[in-house]
């Protein structure tokens, strides 16, 4: 078994094992200020739908009530003190203040529908809801925009893993290809991570 069908079995273990509880906690994580990718999750929900070990409502509406309350959360950490909250905590999920300010910005710039468009943007997406907070977005829009951007977001991821799995055979004859691929993936992701670890230590220190 290659590396990618390792991780692919793993993921699958752990979703199947929690269940639609699991798609919804790992959702109010992603929508908050914790560094999970909802690109992670989601198309592996879709494994399980393909299997028969899932539906499609019970995921949908899983991951979305989860990006729901977790946006709904960082709305109200944005709405009672986004960025000393930022700066006390945001060295222990790898963010700063310049993620923060980013986000803002992008926030102001592009209006309320950025709420919409946030979800389709790493990194902003995670943030997005606490500028919304501090900002005194509308509360009934902010959910508006959250739910047809989290609900389209996390249909597309998926059906992509159910797409991929119903092609399951065809995407392993290139499995050594991806292997290559992934193993590229983590070691980027791995120096990234100790970047920003080392950096954030040593800011400490000074």
């Amino acid at each position: 078994m290659g590396i990618t069908e390792k991780i692919v079995a793993l993921a699958i273990a752990f979703i199947t094992a929690t269940g639609y509880t699991g798609v919804f906690l790992l959702m109010i994580l992603e929508s908050m200020v914790f560094p999970i990718p909802s690109e992670a999750v989601m198309p592996f929900a879709g494994f399980l739908i393909f299997d028969g070990k899932m539906t499609w409502t019970g995921v949908i509406l899983a991951s979305t009530f989860g990006s729901i309350i977790g946006s709904l959360i960082s709305y109200y950490i944005g709405y009672y003190g986004g960025k000393p909250f930022i700066a006390k905590f945001g060295k222990y999920l790898l963010l700063n203040q310049h993620h923060l300010e980013m986000s803002e910005k992008f926030f102001l710039k592009r209006g309320e529908l950025t709420i919409f468009i946030s979800r389709f943007i790493p990194v902003v997406r995670h943030l997005i809801s606490i500028p919304a907070g501090f900002g005194k977005m509308n509360i009934y829009k902010f959910l508006i925009f959250t739910i047809i951007g989290a609900s389209m977001w996390n249909t597309l991821l998926t059906w992509i893993g159910f797409k991929l799995r119903e092609n399951w055979e065809e995407v392993m004859q290139y499995s050594h290809t991806i292997d290559i691929i992934v193993v590229v993936g983590i070691v980027i992701v791995v120096i990234y991570f100790g970047i920003k670890l080392y950096k954030g230590r040593k800011n400490l220190n000074n």
